[in-house]
């Protein structure tokens, strides 16, 4: 990995007096916290510098990487999943199209009564219906949905790094977070706890190199 002359200043600041406050390093070099914030992200996440909250950062002796690696296995899905976007069966394709945009997510959760997963709509999905001509203020999602057990979903004790490999491995945009509920009947069906998406995994590689994690 090659580092700038700004991160190399970093981590011989990291190495001679850490444990160091990101502001601390940032007064050693006269510029602000922001300017060095991606700075801080990239020799975190590549495991040369360790972070700890209240505490700081300090140089972990590791190879690149292995830190990283290490949170990634640790840290679950539940810990970092964010609120679904759910709609009935019922639901129009055109209901569905306006849900879509208001919540500005790229995928919505079919679901039945209990909260329980029924299917997945895409982007791609609600394209390829509304240009085909059909009535979609008339079509339920329904139709057009992809039904279990087609569906790949995660669970919230998951490592979110498996749950990343199934959005890459599946070419999908979010999973579904469930939790397995029995029925009266004996059937399994899976209730939506959650979502796990792209933007998870953003918002979680920022905040591990911010030492939030």
């Amino acid at each position: 990995m090659q580092l700038t002359p700004r991160q190399k200043a970093i981590l011989d600041i990291v190495k001679k007096e850490g444990p160091i406050t990101g502001e601390q390093i940032a007064e050693r070099l006269n510029l602000t916290r922001a300017t060095l914030r991606p700075d801080m992200a990239i020799l975190t996440m590549s495991g040369m510098l360790e972070a700890r909250p209240r505490v700081g950062y300090f140089h972990s002796g590791k190879k690149p990487g292995r830190v990283l690696a290490e949170k990634l296995h640790r840290i679950q899905v539940g810990e970092v999943k964010s609120v679904p976007v759910v709609v009935p069966e019922k639901c129009t394709v055109y209901d569905a199209v306006v849900t879509m945009f208001i919540e500005d997510v790229g995928t919505l959760f079919v679901v039945r009564e209990g909260g329980l997963l029924e299917g997945i709509i895409s982007r791609k999905d609600l394209l390829k219906t509304t240009l085909g001509g059909q009535d979609i203020h008339k079509l339920p999602v329904g139709v057009i949905m992809t039904r279990m057990p087609n569906i790949i979903y995660a669970e919230p004790d998951e490592s979110v790094l498996e749950a990343a490999r199934k959005l890459i491995s599946h070419e999908v945009d979010a999973l579904p977070v469930v939790r397995a509920v029995k029925g009266q009947d004996g059937s399994t069906g899976y209730e939506v706890i959650g979502r796990f998406s792209k933007t998870n995994i953003t918002r979680l590689f920022v905040e591990l190199g911010e030492g939030d994690y």
